[in-house]
């Protein structure tokens, strides 16, 4: 199978890099400084206590790609979405899965809904890394896992079997799951409190990794998130407090999150997806969100 990974990010160039290396065709759709530092010097990756390495990715930009790749892995930042359903409705053949693995839960709902005639499966993907330069990669810790699955199983097929093997082989742990839903709350369980709070404290990992009130914080965004879940239908099966903070205090002291580092670069950011949305979600359902409250009342929310 041809794969194409759409938006180069820390996120997208990781999954290109271990596709590649790993044998499997595999393009990746990049743009400016970091794509023109990708064709002259390869992809840098580089983890703590390892050599730097250059992997050789397939890289272009989304106007001029004009293969017709089996599985695209759509990588980018949630603001960016129209953009890559306007690649996808131009480049994707029938039966080309797509697999979105954004920060935002449902997003493989609003794909569908644009690209009807494709199988589009809901996804996350846990991976701590950063872009530390155009080019260059940081990775931090060793977790590396995608989670994917298809919201009705009438639409499980084989191709995404295969999938599973390649990404194994590739050495990204794969989890195909029956319960997709709440496997990618589970996930936003852990992006949405720790963007939440890493931007309300100004703090990496460090400042959540020992007893304080960043640590509190977090802890209880998860549990309101936890309450969404059951009222929502899609109840954890494990303590999801527990978990992430197994996954927290794995993490290199000076590990941040993306919506950090955008805002911090003055970027566009996905605040609203990450902070707002749970206290809609919260009013809808009729969940208290006390500290999500707080927190989006800091930024701006008003609603």
């Amino acid at each position: 199978m041809r794969y194409c990974v759409f938006g180069a990010g820390a996120v997208g160039g990781s999954v290109a890099a271990a596709l590649t290396e790993a044998g499997f065709p595999t393009d990746t759709i990049a743009r400016g400084a970091h794509l023109k530092a990708m064709r002259e010097n390869g992809l840098q990756i580089k983890r703590a206590h390892e050599a730097q390495k250059t992997v050789r990715v397939q890289a272009f930009t989304g106007e001029e790609y004009n293969r017709t790749p089996d599985v695209v892995f759509v990588c980018v930042k949630a603001y960016s979405l129209d953009s890559a359903i306007d690649f996808l409705k131009r480049v994707a053949k029938p039966g080309c899965v797509v697999i979105p693995l954004l920060n935002i839960f449902t997003t493989g709902e609003t794909l569908q809904r644009e690209l009807p005639n494709l199988p589009v499966t809901d996804g996350c993907i846990y991976i701590a890394a950063s872009v530390e330069a155009p080019g260059v990669l940081a990775q931090q810790g060793d977790i590396f896992r995608i989670v994917y699955g298809v919201r009705d199983r009438k639409d499980d097929c084989p191709v995404l079997h295969q999938i599973a093997e390649n990404l194994k082989a590739a050495g990204i742990t794969p989890v195909l799951t029956d319960h997709v839903r709440r496997d990618t709350l589970k996930k936003y369980a852990y992006t949405s409190p720790m963007a939440s709070a890493g931007l309300y404290f100004d703090a990496d990992a460090a400042a959540f990794q020992k007893p304080g009130e960043p640590r509190e914080c977090f802890c209880a965004l998860m549990r309101e998130i936890a309450a969404l879940a059951k009222a929502m239908g899609a109840e954890f099966d494990i303590d999801i407090v527990k978990t992430n903070l197994s996954i927290l205090d794995a993490l290199t002291p000076d590990a941040s999150t993306s919506m950090q580092r955008d805002i911090r670069a003055g970027k566009s950011s996905e605040m609203d997806g990450l902070i707002f949305t749970p206290v809609r979600l919260g009013r809808k359902y009729g969940v208290p969100t006390p500290t999500y409250e707080k927190i989006a009342k800091h930024f701006g929310f008003s609603e």
